[in-house]
């Protein structure tokens, strides 16, 4: 919700919001995209933002902020992520593997026919601690280092705060200040003609009353998801403490040597429930600790779901 707090003017490319607005445009995003990577490129045709993979109804989807194709057909993948969940680098092969998918017709035999991917992410904070700007990733052989694999799939994760300056060139070293204070003073400040065209249109996206209305209605659906995530966390929560309860009242009779026909009985449970708690509790006899008879009796009633 922290993006939701945020007013469209007040907004900076880190935020995914603005960024993903900024990117529809074209020129735009072979902007970045040539800045990011130190190289003109060309796109074939108008980038898709919030684009969505799904490869079954079964499976998880994945949802990419950018995705445009160049003129020579090579995909870049675009994301901007503003907090380190921990997880960056799994997704990033996540969502590789779904877009290597969506690539091939169906029953394609010639995997020669994947074209490249250059996947570029983007993060205010060094995921790999090394104190670089980019850093780059293709397969490379362990044994022979000099060695690469050649399947046309490259990872790219831009630091926004490296410490290598001598290695970029001006115009990126003014992107990365400008991605974090998207303002006409930061604009200003550089000579790069793709850094004043993106602010152009940063600064129209900020202008705009259509976006306006978009980013309320998105703040309206976080609103809404926060809401229906609070009011199962405290469905869930209510049923945990009741099978927690019942749990521990079978332990205290239990304990008073009680079987379980008599504590079923007592508590107005049904035979079956009271059997399982009594059957998990059998290891932990004769203390019968209430908190790890929950734990295994809660361990057999999800592996009994799984089954």
């Amino acid at each position: 919700m922290q993006e939701a707090k945020t007013t469209l003017q007040e907004m900076n490319l880190v935020d995914q919001f603005l960024f993903d607005e900024v990117m529809e445009d074209q020129d735009v995003f072979e902007a970045v995209v040539s800045i990011l990577l130190g190289e003109e490129i060309k796109l074939l045709t108008k980038p898709e933002t919030e684009k969505e993979f799904r490869v079954s109804p079964q499976l998880r989807g994945g949802r990419l902020d950018c995705v445009g194709a160049d003129v020579n057909h090579k995909v870049y993948m675009i994301e901007m992520q503003k907090r380190n969940t921990r997880n960056l680098e799994k997704r990033s092969r996540f969502y590789q593997g779904h877009v290597d998918v969506s690539l091939l017709e169906p029953g394609s035999r010639d995997f020669n026919s994947l074209k490249d991917v250059c996947q570029i992410m983007i993060t205010p904070f060094d995921l790999f601690g090394r104190g670089l700007y980019r850093y780059t990733f293709v397969g490379v052989c362990i044994e022979c280092p000099d060695l690469k694999i050649g399947d046309g799939a490259w990872r790219v994760f831009i630091n926004t705060k490296g410490r290598n300056p001598q290695d970029f060139s001006h115009e990126f070293l003014d992107f990365m200040d400008y991605i974090m204070d998207s303002t006409d003073t930061c604009a200003q400040k550089t000579g790069s003609a793709k850094i004043k065209l993106i602010h152009k249109q940063v600064t129209q996206v900020k202008k705009s009353e259509k976006t306006g209305v978009k980013l309320m209605q998105r703040w309206e659906e976080l609103a809404m998801e926060r809401d229906e995530g609070w009011e199962e966390g405290r469905e869930k929560g209510r049923e945990e403490g009741s099978r927690q309860r019942l749990v521990n009242q079978a332990c205290r009779k239990l304990r008073k040597g009680k079987i379980p026909e008599e504590i079923a009985e007592d508590l107005e449970e049904t035979l079956d429930v009271i059997g399982s708690i009594c059957l998990a509790a059998a290891a932990f006899a004769p203390d019968f600790d209430e908190e790890k008879v929950y734990h295994a009796w809660k361990q057999e009633l999800e592996a009994f779901a799984c089954s």
